[in-house]
């Protein structure tokens, strides 16, 4: 019955890893099952670092899958006649045991620090300093084209008005209905209103916590258009299920329409809140 175990064992890295197989190459019914299609001119950086993770920890996964395997195959009460040897250990083995995965890790952290630099440092600029070198105070940052606010249990969305500055009267409002142009670099600022969210759009490959008090930046490159997912992937209280918002990605000239046509929507319902009465 050992051995019997031992296959079993043996199952998890043969149905893990036929599972993942299964899942990559789109086959039914695990169709839409991997991951979301990339629509951000930078999002191949992050493709990259989550594959070569997947590769090494999966390489590790069979190796020791195959290991256990093997020790419980071998080593099977029922089977093994050998005399039961006694150890207290070995300091060569957990020395090697702890320098591998600290290798390991210590390699992922140096390998992705580009991915993280180009994801949440270098911040798109509109223009250089006077001294024409990237990445001194004098640089000019370019400046976000929305707010989006998380608020139990929704996204909170406001564009610059007419003056241009995100923060005044003027500002247009929108709930869970984020308008991009496409082909055009876009940084968005965060926050929160109440607790900790994270603003997590798939196919951009941009997730980030939204902490309260603190304003923080995303920028991305959508090269498509169409509509996808904006989503909270923190759990945030009852109603965290249903935060669910959209991304439109649209030509320049069907965004400028769309923020025309909001603004002047926004208006006349402002009119008709302070006049008392309805449209009718």
């Amino acid at each position: 019955m050992g051995r019997f175990w031992s296959f079993l064992f043996l199952l998890v890295p043969v149905l893990g890893v036929a599972v993942f197989l299964w899942a990559l190459l789109d086959l039914w019914p695990m169709q839409g099952h991997w991951l979301p299609e990339n629509i951000n001119d930078h999002g191949h950086v992050i493709d990259q670092l989550f594959m070569f993770i997947l590769y090494l920890t999966g390489i590790i996964f069979v190796g020791t899958g195959g290991v256990l395997f093997w020790f419980m195959w071998k080593y099977d009460a029922a089977q093994n006649r050998e005399p039961v040897k006694f150890t207290h250990g070995s300091h060569t083995l957990e020395v090697v045991w702890s320098i591998l995965p600290a290798a390991a890790l210590l390699f992922i952290a140096i390998y992705q620090m580009n991915a993280w630099a180009d994801a949440k440092m270098r911040r798109p600029l509109d223009s250089l300093g006077p001294d024409g070198i990237e990445g001194t105070a004098d640089d000019v940052y370019k400046p976000p084209l929305c707010e989006v606010t998380g608020r139990q249990f929704e996204w909170r969305i406001r564009y610059a008005g007419e003056d241009g500055i995100i923060g005044t009267a003027d500002d247009l409002h929108v709930v869970n209905d984020l308008h991009l142009p496409v082909n055009e670099e876009v940084v968005v600022q965060i926050t929160s209103m109440d607790v900790l969210h994270s603003f997590f759009l798939p196919n951009v490959r941009i997730k980030q916590d939204v902490v309260p008090g603190m304003k923080q930046f995303v920028w991305f490159k959508p090269n498509k258009q169409g509509t996808y997912d904006i989503v909270c992937a923190e759990l945030c209280g009852w109603g965290h299920y249903k935060m669910r918002g959209r991304m439109v990605v649209e030509s320049r000239d069907k965004f400028d329409a769309w923020i025309k046509n909001a603004y002047s929507e926004q208006e006349r319902s402002e009119y008709i809140v302070s006049a008392g009465g309805s449209d009718e």
